[in-house]
């Protein structure tokens, strides 16, 4: 019998060629995005899933699958690492110049898979050469050995002369690894060292290699300008199945009604996050008088719809709220004074109620308003209601990332072409901006903070700040530019403060006004170091496993 599969090309006959080097450095960029979606980790914060996850609702244990799927799919990306290093190395006959230039992809796209599994795990075997089958036997290496190995990789990937410092946009080579982004990436392993002199030198050679803040906030999130300056490293998508992006699909572009069918939605704590436009924080009860001091569920009155049908006010009655606080002809108006004259992220990120969003009708632009109560759509030209497939609640929706107007670039919006933004510039501000607080030098931190506010059109923070409250204010500038990114998640495990932003009491997947759906409950502390998966200690009897998990 014929053992040879006809349809992929052995391991050790990968890296004969210089076109199979190539595929095969490919493989390992692909791997990124073997089910490692990002943002999802961002629906435990300021965003929020529709349904509780194990993670949220407290029933995660070491078999849970985020654990393992996770655990997989990164080691998958080591494992392709490893084959090409040594492919590389030993077999292909690529010219010496280019190979030092792919070594040096794969070593960052290596420090990378080790870096997520150690902001997750907090300590993982390393692996330097491919594992053969039932290979993985190593013991956990250290949390402190695997960021060492990570920045041996990085400073080796910066030392590579071959390694171009960047692409210029259109390259046919950008979204290749750049030596920005290794400087960038080891910036950031820095921080989780507290190093934080170390990190302001690589920050500081970030900003010398070119990059620079995006005009505009807003535009930044669109195809045209996936490209810009702003990015330092983007996985690359295509408008292709199989080849996408899926943010738009899962944050609200799945039909063709305008933003629907959502997978995250956004949670009530960062909207109200949002200050006001002239940098002074927002509070309910400027707008509305004794709002704070209601139930969630007395606050609905104040977010239905003008001129309530018969039918309308019967049900608001039977929820037992309280009329005479409705304004018949002006209750909209009233509820959308208070999302005015906020900081121009929360509207460029959330479709807010009584916003209108350009969606889609029958392949032509409509459109729609986010009302409430919903009312089913009465045909061409009439006042369309923003449609999800959970009109009976009413919940906050993302805009950012969510796909607008007719004619979409593929029918069913599940692959989009923008590219996954896993670093940009402005994160490093804010992360030198951290460091630079924690050294003291808290002046120069608020410069640091005031360029992202200044893109953003919020007003500057002055100099009254002193350490530890500017060290909030910096968390809270993050929770608002990083919305729906995949970023804050690894923030609030790296600051260890999930339980107080997140997991406070009575928190969960909320309305609009607050009435909670799902509750959220903590775990433990152990959250802050993912348990290794019940499947991976039963194959390597090696491995120990992190304090506080249980089977």
């Amino acid at each position: 019998m014929n053992t040879t599969p006809n349809t992929q090309i052995l391991t050790n006959n990968m890296w004969l060629t210089d076109n199979l080097t190539d595929q095969g450095v490919n493989g390992v960029y692909q791997a990124l995005r073997l089910g490692i979606r990002l943002y999802e980790f961002d629906s435990y914060v300021t965003m929020q899933g529709r349904d509780n996850s194990a993670l949220t609702n407290g029933n995660a244990t070491s078999s849970t699958g985020i654990f393992s799927n996770t655990w997989q799919n990164l080691y998958e990306g080591v494992q392709r690492a490893n084959n090409a290093l040594y492919g590389i190395v030993n077999i292909s006959p690529t010219e010496e110049t280019k190979k030092g230039r792919l070594i040096a992809e794969v070593k960052f796209l290596r420090a990378f898979y080790y870096y997520r599994l150690n902001q997750l795990f907090k300590g993982v075997p390393i692996y330097t050469e491919p594992i053969v089958w039932n290979g993985a036997t190593l013991p956990r290496n250290s949390e402190q050995e695997v960021w060492t190995f990570i920045l041996n990789d990085l400073a080796d990937c910066i030392a590579e002369v071959n390694l171009p410092d960047r692409y210029p946009a259109a390259s046919a080579n950008y979204g290749r690894i750049t030596k920005s982004a290794a400087y960038a990436l080891r910036g950031k392993v820095y921080m989780y060292l507290s190093d934080w002199q170390s990190a302001i030198q690589d920050f500081r050679i970030v900003q010398e290699l070119g990059h620079t803040l995006f005009p505009s906030y807003q535009e930044l999130f669109l195809d045209v300008n996936e490209q810009a300056p702003e990015i330092i490293f983007s996985i690359q998508n295509a408008p292709i199945p199989g080849y996408g992006s899926d943010y738009q699909f899962t944050f609200g572009s799945r039909t063709a009604f305008g933003s629907n069918w959502n997978t995250y939605l956004v949670h009530p704590d960062l909207v109200d996050l949002y200050q006001m436009a002239d940098g002074s924080p927002f509070s309910w009860n400027d707008h509305i008088a004794g709002y704070n001091e209601m139930t969630p569920a007395q606050r609905e009155i104040y977010f239905l719809r003008n001129n309530l049908t018969d039918g309308e006010r019967t049900a608001a009655q039977n929820r037992q709220l309280n009329l005479s606080l409705y304004l018949p002809t002006q209750n909209e108006e009233r509820i959308r004074r208070a999302y005015t004259n906020r900081d121009p992220r929360l509207a460029a990120n959330v479709i807010l109620p009584y916003a209108t969003f350009l969606g889609d009708n029958a392949g032509s632009d409509q459109v729609f308003t986010n009302r409430w109560p919903f009312r089913q759509d009465l045909g061409i030209g009439s006042p369309f209601d923003l449609r999800t497939d959970i009109v009976a609640r009413f919940y906050y929706l993302p805009r950012k990332f969510v796909y607008t107007g007719g004619n979409p670039p593929i029918p069913d919006r599940t692959s989009g072409g923008y590219d996954y933004i896993v670093m940009r510039y402005a994160d490093i501000l804010l992360l030198w901006s951290e460091a630079l607080n924690e050294l003291g030098q808290v002046t120069n931190a608020i410069a640091k903070i005031n360029e992202v506010r200044a893109r953003a059109g919020v007003g500057l923070l002055d100099n009254s700040w002193h350490q530890a409250s500017l060290r909030d204010e910096i968390r809270d500038e993050r929770r608002r530019e990083f919305m729906g990114e995949g970023v804050i998640f690894f923030d609030e495990m790296r600051w260890q403060t999930l339980r107080q932003t997140t997991f406070y009491e009575g928190n969960g997947i909320k309305e609009v006004w607050g009435t909670r759906i799902a509750p959220y409950n903590w775990v433990g502390d152990q959250l802050y170091a993912w348990p290794i998966p019940r499947v991976e200690l039963d194959l390597n009897t090696s491995l120990q496993q992190n304090p506080g998990w249980i089977d």
